[in-house]
């Protein structure tokens, strides 16, 4: 399961690349332990994901968070 990451927007003061989001997620990964006991994971797969929270770094703002749909974030990122 691949999928690209959304950009965000903050509308309360126009932040577009400094975000807090906060994540429930599931994943499959091998744990491969060294004979001296240390753990290396490998072959992280993830199940599912899902956004729980997302906050805006420079202001603080949850409530003004857009999520930008490909084209916008494309001319965005163009800038």
């Amino acid at each position: 399961m691949t999928q690209s990451p959304n950009r965000y927007r903050c509308t309360a003061c126009g932040n577009i690349t400094r975000f807090d989001v906060v994540t429930d997620r599931r994943a499959r990964a091998f744990h491969h332990y060294s004979v001296g006991g240390e753990l290396s994971v490998e072959e992280v797969e993830v199940l599912s994901e899902s956004v729980v929270e997302i906050s805006c770094r420079w202001c603080g703002h949850g409530r003004s968070i857009e999520i930008l749909d490909d084209e916008e974030s494309s001319i965005t990122t163009d800038r």
